[in-house]
């Protein structure tokens, strides 16, 4: 019908235009303008039938929907970067470039130069001097780059719905690749390492990443790698986890931390344990914020000998309103050694007789945290940890061994301005102090400011 409609419609206006043209070129017949003449016919019916289509096609596109705009959000690659994976897997990278610059100020001495506590607090390095002995530090300025991070994944839901996820995470804070490299003597290029690398199915994960033992979600906004170091659990270790709902189960690597009796000396075990660390912990959320428990067993192993220990943390975050909140830690237990502080203290002691014993340990931390607006906040946090050293056990010599650490603790207030997104300017003081067995005592006071962007 619409092929009919449109033959009647092109013959009138045809034959009207072939006429028109006609007319004038009968007084030119068997000239050379007829072949012209022609060609202009033909060249207009083609016009008129180009019209008619287009007529006929704006309905029909009219009932289409327009398509949607593109969703930067949710793509801005036009074709798959996974040339090997399973089809329709997502592929996400991020991170954070962290510039840190810091002045230091220790009472009994320096931090050595390329040690860990130069980059960031940590209280096992506060130097303490000998009795008697009358140290001279001035304040020293360390400039670093080290804790600059990226990340890759993969995510893929299968046609069943069964969701997969491959993770690998890396920064810069493993020392140098040569002699000349990893120092600040010239290039002060560090080498890559492994933070995370794990797979998770559905409810399971195996895999290097943090242990379930630790509330990653309690730590607070700091300006230093961590802030609260003293109270705080922080462990990643390579294991394999459960996750039902707010309930999860853990075995992890496990791993013994020694020190002789009553001196500060410190040695791994010989990686002989038997039984992975066994971890369980409990999370319930609301708008309120967070509470989180979880629960520790551990075997540990020295030679032949064997001890177990076991410990508990309750960590959370709670909402005070829209500008504030409270996070906060509290551990406690035999054996807690490594997995607190960064190793403060020992998993175990070997005494006298050549038996291991596991140190009872407590630490905990408290942080507030204020947002003035959506660019200014701060926080306030205060960090401590405490160890039983037993001076009863066999081989303890009174006033010869005593350099085992008995206290450590810190404070820590910080501004982060935010200019733009994702770009965070920060500054944070810090004083922290470490406490010997015989009375012995060390500070540290530092200033901390911090550029990192976010992508």
């Amino acid at each position: 019908m619409t092929e009919s409609i449109a033959s009647m419609a092109r013959r009138p206006l045809s034959v009207a235009l072939f006429a028109a043209l006609l007319v004038p070129g009968m007084a030119l017949a068997q000239t050379a303008k007829e072949k012209e003449l022609e060609a202009r016919v033909a060249q207009l019916e083609a016009q008129v039938q180009a019209l008619l289509n287009a007529q006929q096609a704006a309905p029909a596109a009219a009932a289409q929907p327009a398509p949607a705009p593109a969703d930067p959000a949710k793509s801005i690659q036009s074709t798959p970067i996974l040339t090997a994976g399973n089809p329709g897997s997502k592929f996400s990278y991020g991170g954070f470039v962290k510039f840190d610059a810091m002045v230091t100020d220790t009472s009994d001495g320096a931090i050595a130069d390329g040690s860990s506590g130069r980059l960031f607090y940590v209280p096992s390095t506060i130097p303490v001097a000998a009795n008697g002995a009358e140290p001279n530090s001035d304040p020293y300025t360390d400039f670093h780059a080290q804790f600059s991070r990226f990340w890759l994944s993969a995510d893929h839901v299968t046609a069943n719905g069964d969701k997969l996820k491959g993770y690998v995470e890396m920064d810069f804070f493993g020392g140098g690749s040569n002699a000349l490299a990893g120092n600040e003597v010239a290039t002060n290029t560090y080498a890559v390492t492994l933070r995370q690398a794990y797979v998770s199915w559905n409810n399971w994960l195996a895999g290097q990443t943090w242990s379930n033992f630790q509330d990653v979600a309690a730590l607070p906004d700091a300006v230093d790698f961590v802030g609260v170091t003293e109270g705080t659990t922080f462990v990643r270790q390579a294991q394999v986890r459960y996750t039902k709902g707010g309930f999860s189960v853990s075995a992890e690597n496990p791993q013994t931390t020694v020190s002789a009796i009553g001196t500060a000396a410190r040695t791994n075990g010989t990686g002989a344990n038997a039984m992975p660390d066994l971890t369980a912990r409990w999370v319930t959320k609301g708008d309120w914020g967070h509470f989180s428990v979880a629960g520790l067993l551990r075997q540990f192993k020295l030679g032949d000998e064997t001890e177990s220990g076991g410990a508990v943390s309750l960590s959370g975050k709670f909402n005070l309103g829209a500008s504030d909140d409270i996070r906060y830690m509290a551990n406690y237990g035999s054996g807690l050694g490594r997995y607190m502080a960064f190793g403060l203290g020992p998993d175990t002691v070997l005494d006298g007789n050549g038996e291991l014993n596991a140190v009872d340990a407590a630490g905990g931390f408290v942080a507030w945290r204020h947002v003035f607006s959506p660019k200014l906040r701060t926080n306030l946090m205060y960090s401590v940890a405490a160890f039983d050293n037993d001076k009863g056990l066999p081989g303890w010599l009174p006033g010869s061994s005593d350099a085992a650490t008995e206290r450590a603790s810190s404070f820590h207030a910080n501004l982060i301005y935010s200019p733009f997104p994702k770009l965070d300017v920060g500054a944070e003081i810090g004083y922290g102090k470490r406490e010997l067995e015989d009375d012995r005592e060390g500070d540290l006071k530092r200033f901390h400011t911090t550029v990192k962007y976010s992508f």
